[in-house]
This record gives structure tokens, C-alpha cells and sequence, in this order.
């Protein structure tokens, strides 16, 4: 049987992890957030830096965004840090600090969707609700040899319904953690373990060679590409960053002065640009670039070209801050970088 093969399987390949030691629903979410287009070696030292400074609901609901943005700094998808805290506030202050147990309360959450909401009520209140993600669409595409796209409506639906089929209701918690595990280890995207796999004497893509073509997916949307001119103000110890506002990308996190354009930018066109020229109201100034280069910082949907200017400026910045206080603000990754690497 599917289901008990699976979990035997599990039983066996487990990874150990802090969040399959605990039923907490409050670590449970907390590690599902962060797992959301996250590998697991890269969200590991942040649940468990998150773990340490914030160990209740409660704890994380009390921090200001802006320390919870600096904490999640470098994890990307900026807005599943926003929601985390969101919907941290509402359970300690509106649920007394209970999460929900079940599926349909637990989708009224922000920032907690289908996959998120079956994981935490089965992993925690042994609800047999089938969890669905990529690991999960690839072990069922390919055993089964389902060509019907995974991102689309049809698929997305027929999957959920095939999960559902397959689950081990009485041991939901255990077969949706195996299968998601059989997904990552045993059933990879490139290269999979076919030759001592438990599930190979019935697997349809096996049989008929279709494993490098399951699970099939739709063309994604078309990246779109920008450029970023980061202006770098420098005089008397004391530099400009700006917060980012709007629904785009980096949403309240802090960055430099920042003029976007359609293309690279000369230091003739820097220079008379009118965002430059309104900053510099007339003062004396000195521009290089800093990165000859242009460095290319990819997200799910953008490619981002960045370069950084260096203006330095004769007299003093208003509301500028010191070099040594840009460490404390939450930052894209990008500029984090930029920040660590640039002698001040």
C-alpha cells in the first residue's frame, strides 16, 4: 500500500529537525512560514534564531516590525516576515495564544494558505488533512504518471483530491511528513533514487521513462527586468537611507536613495537626473561609481541591476545617520551586502 510504504519509508530516512521533535502549533507554523519557498538548510538557523529570541507567540507578537524584518533579513519574500507578525499579534491578542486546530480556522490566518494550514492541523492535532507541495506534486505526478500541469486550476485541484485518496488517516501526521521527506531525499527533482526505492515496482514514470519529464508545470510569467541606481550620500560620518513604502517589493524594509531607470545609466545621466539634482539642492559633490560591474540580484520574477554611486558631498546630510547605525536596519539582502563589503 502507497501510504504504508511511505511511512515505513520515513520511519527509516528521517531527518532529524527541531520542529518534528514538537507538536507545538506555535513552532509547527513558525517553521512551515519559513520553509514557504525556503530549502530547509537555509531556513534551519533562522527558526532556530527566531526560537531563541522569540519562544511564545506571545514574545513575537511584542517585537516591532521593523526588529522582526532585521531578524528575517537575508530569508527573502519579505512578506511572509510581515504576515508572521501579523498573525502572531491577532492569536496572542485576540486568541489568547491559542492557534486554531483546525484546517478552515486556520486558513483565516494571514500569510497562512492550504499547504500551511493541512500541514499545521495535521502535524499538531492529527487532523487527516493532506498536504500538498512541490515535493508532494512530484511523488504523486511520477508514481501515478499524471501529466496534468501542477500549477494549473485542474491540476491543483485533481492533486489535493489524489492526496486526500491516499492519506493514512490514521496516522496523518506521519504520512504527510514522509511524503514531503520521500520528495526531498528519495524522489528529487534531478537525479532520484530509482534504483532502491520502495515504490519503484509500481511507479508509472519508472516504467515508462518519464522521470525527467514529470511533474509537468506551466511556463512561468515573463521576467521582468529593472535598474536600480543606489545613491550612497557621504559627508561628515553621516549617510541617507530611505524606507521602501507601496505593495512592491521589499515593503518597509530601508535601502539608499534609489533612482530606477529603463536601462544603465552614464554618470552624465546620473548627475543630471532630476530625483539627483533634487537631493543635492544645489551643494558641491564628488560622484564615482563604486561597482564597474553591475551587479544582478535575481528574484522570482525580476532580475534587478543594480549599481551603487558613491556622492560625496561637502557640506553636512540632514537626517543623515551614522555608518556604524546602518547595521540596525532591516535591508534587502542586496544592500546588506553592499553595506558589509563597502568601507565606510
Amino acid at each position: 500500500m502507497f501510504s504504508s510504504k511511505i511511512i515505513g519509508w520515513y520511519k527509516e530516512n528521517m531527518r532529524v529537525l527541531p520542529w518534528r521533535k514538537t507538536r507545538d502549533p506555535y513552532r509547527i507554523w513558525l517553521s512551515e512560514i519559513m520553509l514557504q519557498q525556503t530549502r530547509v538548510e537555509q531556513g534551519l538557523p533562522y527558526y532556530q534564531k527566531f526560537i531563541k529570541h522569540y519562544p511564545t507567540v506571545s514574545q513575537l507578537a511584542d517585537a516591532s516590525e521593523e526588529e522582526v524584518l532585521k531578524m528575517w533579513q537575508g530569508l527573502g519574500y519579505y512578506s511572509r516576515a510581515r504576515n508572521l507578525h501579523a498573525t502572531a499579534k491577532y492569536v496572542a491578542r485576540d486568541l489568547n495564544g491559542k492557534f486554531p486546530d483546525t484546517y478552515k480556522e486556520l486558513r483565516k490566518l494571514k500569510g497562512v494558505g492550504d499547504y500551511t494550514a493541512s500541514a499545521i492541523a495535521s502535524f499538531c492535532f492529527d487532523r487527516p488533512e493532506p498536504v500538498v507541495d512541490g515535493n508532494v506534486y512530484r511523488v504523486l505526478s511520477r508514481y501515478f504518471g499524471v501529466e496534468t500541469p501542477i500549477n494549473s486550476t485542474t491540476g491543483i485541484k485533481y492533486f489535493k483530491s489524489l492526496a486526500a485518496e491516499l492519506i493514512d488517516r490514521s496516522r496523518p501526521a506521519e504520512y504527510n511528513q514522509g511524503v514531503m521527506e520521500f520528495g526531498a531525499l528519495q524522489c528529487k527533482p534531478q537525479s532520484p533514487s530509482c534504483g532502491d526505492c520502495p515504490l519503484n515496482d509500481g511507479c508509472v514514470a519508472l516504467e515508462k521513462d518519464l522521470i525527467s519529464s514529470l511533474p509537468v508545470k506551466l511556463k512561468k510569467t515573463k521576467v521582468k527586468d529593472r535598474f536600480f541606481n543606489y545613491l550612497i550620500f557621504q559627508s561628515g560620518g553621516e549617510t541617507l537611507i530611505q524606507q521602501r513604502k507601496g505593495k512592491g517589493i521589499w515593503q518597509n524594509l530601508y535601502e539608499f536613495p534609489l533612482i530606477e531607470s529603463d536601462g544603465e545609466l552614464s554618470i552624465e545621466e546620473i548627475e543630471n537626473h532630476p530625483l539627483f539634482k533634487e537631493r543635492l539642492q544645489g551643494r558641491d559633490f564628488e560622484l564615482s561609481l563604486y561597482n564597474r560591474e553591475t551587479i544582478t540580484h535575481k528574484l522570482s520574477h525580476q532580475h534587478i541591476y543594480t549599481k551603487f554611486w558613491i556622492v560625496h558631498l561637502q557640506s553636512s546630510i540632514e537626517n543623515g545617520i551614522s555608518y556604524h547605525e546602518l547595521e540596525e536596519y532591516p535591508m534587502p539582502v542586496l544592500i546588506a551586502n553592499f553595506v558589509k563589503e563597502y568601507s565606510f
